[in-house]
């Protein structure tokens, strides 16, 4: 038996059963009404309480292991005693109580009152307990009594038992004794009535009183005398056990019998107590070991057995000590041992040991058991073997701590291991470096491919960058596609840097996904302890502003965290929470670029651009907010408002008599919003303009990424009649044949044909092919007249730009 850590936890439901156990078992040891032992097939003593001991005539330890045979001997009762005992081990009954004459090995003759339990375990019988009474002052009580003669009348009247006169089964007299333990006020309670009547219906064998008594009367007549135990109920109600002696006397030809009766109620509530801890000492899931008070063993149950491997032929009459799992020093062990003669107990966790060698963890419970003296007599431990439950508690701690997916530590683990790392830095005056991964191009994978080869990469990222570090640092997942590494006690910024590279260059390698190949890179913002931070909380936000420099930057690279880094953070904060403002407070307005049509030189359109006039930095451009407004999620409220107030002005052109079209951009979250549609029709509807006088445009992005969603959403706007342009076109990888298929009828030559040198050819190239597909082609950010003039040579049908400022004022 291992003994516990010196920390006691708090009681629990489990601890009170544990308490249960212990108080029972020590019931067995101390209780001083019944000798109680247990033996097994061949009859070897497995326990034996002080009881026993005494009454045998030997210690406690030297009784158990040894055979009952020779302890004691049944005389010439021998043969049916040992034949009583066989016949339980065959058919698992407890056998019917009797009084024995016994010898024992210190020379002594005794009568004992004996009762025999068969305690099952698991389905087979295990062992028999036997509870035994010394009765031999009562036998001698009862032969005074026979040999009475004509002191009978002193001794009727004196006795300290209750004796009653019985003619033809009715009481004829009763000693005080008897009055009192029937609890009458007088004999005449008793007298003119037979004993039946002070008992139950039925005995606790299931006979009826009336026959018992019956039969008892029998056998008293034919052997003199009959003995055994009986239920009564006194004269208040109450029922007792007695034992009772009936002798039979013949005189006058009249059935004549006097009856001793014996109050026992005492004796069979410890019985009873002692058969209950007998089936739990032996039944217990829990191992249970006993020690004498030199703290030597002399009872295991089989229990222990199972668990430990050691059994009685191993452990009895030897110091628990044996027992010990070497995990713990010596000073552990007094410590304990210390509280355990203070308190009379202690528990806790510890390890134990098998006998094979083997640790397990265990609850261990130690009780000191004290005789009524107060004295140490025994002491108990009682053993729970808690693997499983560790294994539990481990696997619990581990998802707790773990992400899910990738197994890897969660921000959880990772914060408990950057508060020791940090400690550790500062006491040994080293580096410390945070680094923050985000992986580029990952929603794409998982769009396109679905969302379990989106799982399986990240398990494979996982895997990479877990090769890329030491054992020492810490690779953690904090959910989406963004991991974060520490390197601890790192070799400067230097060291960071090469980690970063390792990394990068791992995720460049592309990654095989069963039938399914993919590429991606990552952007990496590192910071270093204690030069960017301090603290925990520094060092996670500045890693993670670094990173998104770095994919600001282009992607697929690093960058170390500065202060120029920070300042634009927090100007792009103060820009993220203005425009949760500017909405409410009306700060948006539209400014209208309008689209002339090159062969009479009129407008025929507008296209809506929206401006911020923020209250302390003025006229702001899309340029400036679009980007933080889209990270924001704001993009779909912004655009209904846009799409609404251009509705609104078109409304007001055509009641000046000006047809104009007005045409909106269509953010990308709009366009898979799926409330696109009731927006759009609800802008019309307020404004009260005709479909046909909203032209909404789109990037070539949105129309490749939104795939058959896309297309769908385009055919129903198309039905309402709102016309579709592509804004920017030429600059992304449209395809002919998905041009072809959408509701597109209009296409915007980018800007970017016109930069550096007019790219005619181009132009040429992309008005050719939207005359193929019969779409409009108009041509923006036409500055010069030059421009505008080789746009009407190749036939473009529209343009926009500075050139075309002054006919929208004219």
């Amino acid at each position: 038996m291992s003994t516990p850590s010196p920390a006691a936890p708090a009681p629990t439901p489990a601890h009170a059963a544990l308490d249960l156990i212990g108080r029972m078992v020590a019931a067995l040891e101390l209780t001083p009404l019944v000798a109680v032992c247990s033996f097994d097939r061949d009859g070897v003593v497995q326990f034996c309480n002080q009881a026993c001991a005494d009454l045998l005539g030997v210690a406690a330890s030297e009784v158990v292991g040894k055979r009952m045979a020779e302890l004691r001997s049944h005389g010439s009762r021998q043969a049916e005693h040992d034949a009583l005992l066989e016949e339980i081990w065959r058919n698992g009954h407890t056998c019917q109580a009797g009084d024995w004459q016994v010898r024992t090995g210190d020379g002594r003759e005794l009568w004992l009152y004996s009762t025999h339990i068969p305690v099952w375990h698991e389905g087979q019988l295990a062992q028999v307990f036997c509870m035994e009474v010394d009765i031999t002052q009562r036998h001698r009580e009862f032969d005074a009594l026979q040999a009475a003669g004509a002191n009978f009348h002193h001794l009727f009247e004196r006795s300290s038992d209750a004796i009653l006169l019985l003619r033809d089964g009715v009481v004829e007299q009763a000693n005080p004794a008897a009055v009192c333990l029937f609890k009458c006020d007088g004999p005449a309670r008793l007298v003119g009535r037979s004993l039946h009547e002070f008992s139950p219906m039925q005995q606790p064998s299931g006979v009826l009183s009336g026959e018992a008594e019956e039969g008892m009367a029998a056998e008293a007549r034919r052997a003199g005398n009959a003995h055994g135990e009986w239920h009564y109920v006194d004269c208040e109600g109450g029922l007792f056990w007695a034992e009772v002696l009936l002798t039979a006397v013949s005189l006058d030809g009249s059935n004549l019998y006097y009856a001793v009766v014996r109050d026992i109620s005492k004796r069979k509530q410890a019985e009873h107590m002692l058969h209950l801890a007998a089936q739990v000492f032996e039944n217990s899931r829990d191992a249970i070991v006993l020690t004498d008070r030199g703290r030597r063993v002399i009872a295991l149950n089989r229990a222990f057995t199972v668990m430990t491997g050691f059994g009685p032929q191993d452990m009895l009459g030897k110091p628990v000590s044996l027992l010990r799992s070497g995990v713990h020093e010596e000073s552990f062990y007094r410590e304990v041992w210390t509280q355990v003669e203070q308190s009379d107990h202690w528990e806790g966790e510890s390890w134990g040991r098998r006998h094979d060698g083997g640790l397990f963890p265990c609850w261990t419970s130690i009780s000191a058991i004290r005789d009524s003296a107060g004295l140490v007599s025994n002491y108990m431990g009682i053993v729970t073997d808690i693997t499983e439950r560790k294994k539990s508690e481990q696997h619990t701690r581990h998802l707790a701590e773990h992400d899910f997916l990738t197994d890897l530590p969660n921000r959880v683990l990772l914060l408990d291991r950057l508060r020791l790392a940090l400690a550790a830095a500062r006491r040994n005056q080293t580096l410390l470096a945070v680094l923050f991964l985000d992986l580029d191009r990952f929603k794409t994978v998982n769009d396109t491919l679905g969302h379990a080869v989106g799982d399986r990469l990240l398990k494979e990222v996982a895997g990479r960058l877990v090769h890329c570090v030491r054992e020492a640092d810490t690779v953690s997942r904090q959910g989406g596609d963004e991991f974060i590494i520490m390197l601890s006690d790192v070799a400067g910024p230097k060291g960071a840097a090469h980690a970063a590279d390792s990394v990068l260059h791992t995720l460049e390698q592309e990654f095989v996904l069963g039938e399914h190949i993919a590429h991606i890179s990552g952007s990496i913002g590192i910071a270093m302890f204690p030069a960017d931070g301090e603290e925990i909380d520094a060092l996670l936000k500045n890693a993670d502003i670094a990173m998104y420099h770095a994919k600001q930057e282009g992607r697929n690279g690093y960058r170390f965290f500065s202060g120029a880094m920070h300042a634009r953070i927090v100007e792009r904060s103060g820009l993220e929470q203005g425009l949760r403002r500017a909405l409410a407070e009306q700060q948006f307005e539209l400014a209208f670029e309008p689209e002339v049509d090159i062969a009479s030189g009129v407008v025929v359109g507008m296209e809506a651009l929206l401006r911020w006039r923020h209250p302390e930095l003025g006229l702001l451009l899309p340029e400036r907010f679009i980007d933080i407004a889209t990270e924001a999620g704001m993009m779909v409220a912004i655009g209904n408002w846009v799409l609404q107030e251009a509705c609104r002005h078109a409304r007001g052109w055509r009641d000046q008599g000006r047809q104009l079209a007005v045409s909106v951009n269509l953010a990308p979250a709009q366009l898979v919003h799926k409330d696109l549609l009731d927006c759009v029709g609800a802008a019309l509807r307020a404004a009260g303009l005709p479909a046909q006088a909203l032209e909404l445009q789109l990037t070539e992005a949105m129309l490749m990424q939104g795939g058959a969603q896309a297309e769908a959403v385009l055919g129903k706007l198309r039905g309402l009649g709102v016309r579709l342009s592509i804004d920017d076109f030429g600059t992304g990888y449209s395809r002919l044949g998905q041009l072809k298929n959408s509701p597109i009828d209009k296409l915007k030559i980018a800007q970017s044909f016109f930069q550096d040198g007019t790219d005619a050819t181009a132009i040429r190239i992309i008005i050719a092919m939207a005359r193929s597909l019969d779409m409009t082609v108009i041509a923006e950010g036409v500055e010069t007249e030059d421009q505008l003039q080789l746009l009407r040579e190749l036939g473009c049908d529209q343009y926009q730009g500075h050139l075309a400022g002054a006919a929208g004022h004219g």
